[in-house]
Parts: structure tokens; C-alpha cells; sequence
């Protein structure tokens, strides 16, 4: 079994920071991707960050400059560092990942954590 789960999330004001954490753990040889969704109350969850192993990551328009994902490969982590949040930045960020098993490619999202950003 394969699972990740996601901490950092909380109350913020505007124009403050966050960490958000993705752990994943279980049996597989690799992950070829992570990456972080959003859903905002009464929204569909949309796309926010993704880096795939080696190449440089891809970022939504509405958090480009503002937010970082990185990878700690040792670990099996990714992060989110989230800077000069906004009240539209609120929602819950949902991890998923792309892990290579000997069944072959996997997706697997996270629980999901609440971030809320205060004006």
C-alpha cells in the first residue's frame, strides 16, 4: 500500500507564509511526479504546482512568483512553500503523486489540509 500524507497547513493572514508537506511511504521503486491541487469552498479542485523528476515545475498562473514545490528525492517528501498569500489562496491543497510500482505507474493523492488565508 502506498499512501501520502500532507501537514502544514493553517491560519495565516494575508501576505503571510506557509510550508506545506507531502510524505509519501510504502512499497513502490519510484515517484516520477508530485504535485499539489486546490479546492476552494464550492469550487472544482484545480492545478497548482507539479515537478517531475528532473525537469523544472510547472506552477498555475495564479501562484507563479509566489510559490515554490521541491522535492527532498531522500526522503520522499515534496514541499509548498506558499509567500504572500491571499484570501483566494484559501482552501484545502491536496497532494498527488506518480509512483513507479512492479504493477507499473500509480496515482495516489493525500488527505488534503486546510489552508486559510484571513484579509
Amino acid at each position: 500500500q502506498v499512501q501520502l500524507v500532507e501537514s502544514g497547513g493553517g491560519l495565516v493572514q494575508a501576505g503571510g507564509s506557509l510550508r506545506l508537506s507531502c510524505a509519501a511511504s510504502g512499497s513502490f521503486f519510484s515517484i516520477s511526479s508530485m504535485g499539489w491541487y486546490r479546492q476552494a469552498p464550492g469550487k472544482e479542485r484545480e492545478f497548482v504546482a507539479r515537478m517531475y523528476s528532473g525537469v523544472s515545475p510547472i506552477y498555475a498562473d495564479s501562484v507563479k512568483g509566489r510559490f515554490t514545490i521541491s522535492r527532498d528525492n531522500a526522503k520522499n517528501t515534496a514541499y509548498l512553500q506558499m509567500n504572500s498569500l491571499k484570501p483566494e489562496d484559501t482552501g484545502v491543497y491536496y497532494c498527488r503523486a506518480v509512483v513507479d510500482r512492479i504493477t507499473g505507474p500509480r496515482e495516489i493523492w493525500g488527505q488534503g489540509t486546510q489552508v486559510t488565508v484571513s484579509s
